[in-house]
Formats: structure tokens, C-alpha cells, sequence
């Protein structure tokens, strides 16, 4: 694992991402009225897909650091599904193939949608389109690892999906993405997880 310093810490809330809302609210009763305030970062919208090889029942992931993890106290090296933001004018569906060249190197054509949740209502507008994708050995095209200017020195995974499935059944899957879209390839293809 890589060895992590705080340099320095800056509480940033004069940001156009991150506001402060004043709301006021009717009750369920119908007549009161409460005065209440909300932080909101407005994140934008990602998408997220997880390939998989449906002749050699294989899946393709992510590990790369993740600071915020490593703040709340646990493991920074976190095992996901490609994902990341939807750039201005792109559909969810351009965004989910060009990070999927981007950090692993992989070439995808059909998209087989399967949800879009919000990420953390409570506090981010984000809301995130999810996708998994058949891929074969020739759709693997680049090296992948992520982008060097954005610095996220991405370590690309081909697993077994049976092994995502005995980590499900263990609860040992802690990124909400990969969760949701390993339980959809499992009611999907639970022929990939023999």
C-alpha cells in the first residue's frame, strides 16, 4: 500500500459546488413550517460499467486509492468498477466507454443498462448510471491504468466472477457500484458464477 501524508488540511466551503440551502419545509401535518439548512455539493453524473466475459467468465475491475476511504480510517486501495463523471455533452453511455478505455484498456460495444441511483441524496446531486458489458480478449486494446494528468495510477483487474460472487456471499464488497452490478450480473448470468 502506498504510504499517505496530510500535507495540509483546508476546510473549503466558499465553492459553487458546495452551498449551503436555506428551505423552509411543511411538516406531514400540513401547517407547520420548519426553517432548515442543507449543504449540497452538486458532484454532476457518472456512469459505471462492469465487463465481463461471458466465454471465459471473467470480470474486469479497478484498484486504485481512495483518499476519502483512507480518511474515514479504512484500506485506501479500493477494488471497484470503472467509472467517472459525465463530461459536458456527453451521453451516459460515451462517458462509461471512454473511461473504460481510460482505466482498462477496453474497448465496449453493447451497454446493458441497469439502474440510475443516486449516490448520496443526503448531500449529493450525484446520481450514477449503471452498466454491465460483455468484452472478449480482443476488446482489450490498451494497457489502461487511468489517465497520468489526473494521477490515478489505476491497477486493472481480470478476476473470475465466481469470486466476486463468493465476496458477495461473505459481505466483503464495499463499494456500492460494484455491489449493486455484481448482485444484477448474478440474477442476469448466474451461469457465470459457476
Amino acid at each position: 500500500m502506498s504510504d499517505i501524508r496530510i500535507e495540509e488540511r483546508e476546510t473549503l466551503i466558499d465553492t459553487p459546488r458546495v452551498k449551503t440551502e436555506r428551505l423552509v419545509l411543511s411538516r406531514p401535518d400540513g401547517e407547520t413550517r420548519e426553517h432548515v439548512e442543507r449543504i449540497v455539493h452538486d458532484h454532476g453524473s457518472a456512469a459505471t460499467v462492469l465487463p465481463y466475459d461471458p466465454v471465459r467468465k471473467t470480470v474486469l475491475l479497478t484498484r486504485q486509492i481512495r483518499f476519502p476511504v483512507y480518511v474515514r480510517g479504512d484500506a485506501a486501495l479500493l477494488v471497484e468498477p470503472c467509472a467517472g463523471l459525465i463530461d459536458p455533452g456527453e451521453t451516459a453511455e460515451d462517458a462509461v466507454r471512454r473511461e473504460a478505455m481510460e482505466e482498462i484498456g477496453t474497448r465496449l460495444d453493447t451497454l446493458e443498462r441497469v439502474a440510475e441511483v443516486y449516490t448520496s441524496p443526503g448531500f449529493m446531486t450525484e446520481k450514477i448510471a449503471l452498466y454491465l458489458a460483455a468484452y472478449g480478449p480482443q476488446d482489450r486494446v490498451a494497457d489502461g491504468g487511468g489517465l497520468e494528468e489526473e494521477h490515478e495510477h489505476i491497477e486493472v483487474l481480470e478476476w473470475p466472477a465466481a469470486r466476486l460472487g463468493t465476496m458477495l456471499e461473505a459481505g466483503e464488497i464495499n463499494d456500492a457500484k460494484l455491489l449493486i452490478l455484481t448482485q444484477a450480473l448474478l440474477a442476469r448470468r448466474p451461469d457465470l458464477f459457476e
